[in-house]
């Protein structure tokens, strides 16, 4: 266990040093939007930050452009949308249910200047309205990836890309895999009705 903190702690200091290096102009004051929706639950799963280069090969693979927005479910620190906004010019989003997430993605926003292009959600992933998403981005685990599966189908429009980090959706075969940095990552798209 603490060999996995310490490697999420490396790789959250190579995250923010990366995107550092991408500038600080624009910074400004202003604050991200906090959106809080009331929830008792606790995390279904434990943060464990994406390493910068699968972030950036998944957004990759999504084919994401300053037209799309971007949905993290279960965004930890924000580095997906914030990444999306900052290589990508798209807006983002950001869900996760633990306000301590919460905090660290709107730092992250306001740090890196990306804070006037994406909004972090403080609230349940299965719960949120996810309907103006173009993109969607998943790090979660199987059983919550099928779990979330009948939302994705119900909520988004045909042409939506999903991507996940390491774990796949059963029998709904992806359209792409590729694998990056030791892991495999995943893409499909929401189908025709």
């Amino acid at each position: 266990m603490r060999a996995i903190l310490a490697e999420a702690m490396m790789q959250r200091r190579q995250f923010l040093s990366a995107l550092g290096s991408l500038g600080g102009a624009g910074l400004t004051a202003r604050s991200a939007g906090v959106f809080a929706q009331r929830t008792d639950r606790t995390p279904d799963v434990i943060f464990v930050p994406t390493d910068f280069q699968v972030v950036t090969q998944m957004l990759k693979l999504a084919e994401v452009t300053s037209k799309d927005i971007v949905y993290d479910l279960g965004c930890g620190d924000g580095r997906f949308v914030v990444t999306a906004a900052r290589q990508f010019g798209a807006r983002g989003v950001g869900v996760d249910i633990d306000p301590q997430r919460i905090q660290e993605a709107n730092e992250l926003a306001k740090r890196t200047g990306a804070d006037k292009q994406v909004r972090f959600i403080q609230g349940d992933l299965f719960e949120t309205d996810i309907s103006e998403a173009t993109v969607v981005t998943l790090y979660l685990l199987t059983r919550l990836n099928l779990k979330l599966r009948p939302k994705l189908m119900k909520e988004l429009k045909p042409g939506t890309r999903i991507v996940s980090h390491a774990f796949d959706m059963g029998d709904w075969q992806p359209e792409k895999t590729e694998s990056v940095v030791s892991t495999t990552i995943y893409l499909w798209r929401i189908p025709p009705a």
